[in-house]
C-alpha cells in the first residue's frame, strides 16, 4: 500500500469529517413555515452549534487530508 497517497486511518478521519459536515447542515435545517417572521430562525441550535459542528468537519477534513502515518507504524 505504499503507492497511495491516503492510509486506511485518514479516510476514517476524512469520512467522520464528511459526517459531521452534514450532521451540521441537518442542523441547520428549519421547518418551512407561511409566517412572516419565524423566531426559530434565531435558536441557538441554527445560530450557534450548527456553524461550530461544520466548522470542526472542515477542520477535521484539513487534519485527514494531511495527517501523515508514522513509519514505524503497520
Amino acid at each position: 500500500m505504499k503507492n497511495f497517497a491516503l492510509h486506511k486511518q485518514n479516510y476514517i478521519i476524512i469520512a467522520v469529517s464528511v459526517l459531521l459536515i452534514i450532521l451540521g447542515f441537518i442542523l441547520m435545517y428549519g421547518s418551512k413555515t407561511e409566517v412572516e417572521f419565524n423566531p426559530d430562525v434565531f435558536s441557538f441550535r441554527r445560530i450557534t452549534l450548527a456553524p461550530i459542528v461544520c466548522m470542526a468537519g472542515f477542520v477535521l477534513m484539513i487534519f485527514g487530508i494531511m495527517w501523515k502515518k508514522k513509519e514505524g507504524d503497520n
